[in-house]
């Protein structure tokens, strides 16, 4: 009896460590809007501080590089809410090529870092739970979880720090979610890009960016063409099933 109440302490003690990193992401967010540091991450900050960092990029290009991916993985990991702004930045400072590049790096590296600590902390946890529907809805994302995961990245219809969470808690392989975030979230990041690459015009007319531009019909309507192109093998896969069950049951009847 002693000896199964140790091993539920110990099991217990092993939970609670997992979710120390979990703890302490939802710490630094609470204490990044405490100090109300969220506020940077907005249309009107970039047009007060433009000058100082044109300045700064003109004298220390590598420093600002850095600088920038730095802060955007940090939002990405953190979850933040504003990284858009971010990728209107990195357009405006870098232009929409370079500021595509850095953007999807960066948010790719940010999106894997919280991805792993939900796995860490949750994911694992919720796999050991044999028989749970959370088990049930784990094998059917993980079948075909590339194709799953690129759908999600291209319609911009799902919130990014949400595919970020979901994926960990469905405990899919670690490098199918960095080459389904990586390439899910190029058009985005480019057309945003663009977007701040023309924050010029925007500065001089003191009218915000158009942020629903992603909406507009000849950008949505061919990113959703690539979400359903990305769940073809999966619709080919239910097919073929299909097909294979309809002849096994005529030749169970010829028989």
């Amino acid at each position: 009896m002693k000896l199964s109440i140790e091993k539920k302490n110990i099991r217990l003690t092993h939970h609670l460590l997992r979710l120390v990193p979990l703890i302490f992401v939802i710490t630094c967010v609470v204490l990044v809007f405490h100090l109300k540091l969220d506020q940077y991450l907005s249309f009107e900050a970039i047009k007060d501080h433009k000058a100082f960092l044109l300045d700064w990029l003109n004298t220390h290009y590598m420093s600002s590089v850095l600088l920038f991916m730095l802060t955007y993985i940090l939002v990405v990991a953190l979850s933040i809410p504003g990284a858009v702004f971010l990728t209107l930045t990195a357009g405006f400072l870098f232009g929409d090529v370079l500021g595509t590049i850095y953007v999807v790096i960066s948010a790719t590296i940010g999106a894997s870092c919280i991805f792993l600590i939900v796995q860490f902390s949750l994911g694992q946890w919720l796999a050991e739970k044999n028989g749970t529907w959370v088990t049930r809805m784990q094998k059917g994302f993980q079948d075909n979880a590339l194709q799953y995961l690129l759908f999600l990245r291209l319609v911009p219809l799902f919130p990014f720090p949400v595919v970020n969470v979901v994926p960990g808690i469905l405990n899919i392989k670690k490098s199918t979610f960095v080459i389904g975030t990586f390439f899910g979230i190029i058009p985005g990041s480019l057309t945003y890009a663009i977007l701040g690459n023309g924050l010029g015009e925007a500065f001089s007319s003191g009218q915000p960016p158009n942020l629903a531009i992603i909406f507009a019909p000849q950008i949505f309507w061919p990113l959703i063409g690539l979400a359903v192109l990305s769940l073809i093998p999966i619709i080919y896969k239910q097919l073929r099933k299909k097909i294979m069950k309809n002849n096994i049951m005529r030749n169970g009847e010829q028989c």
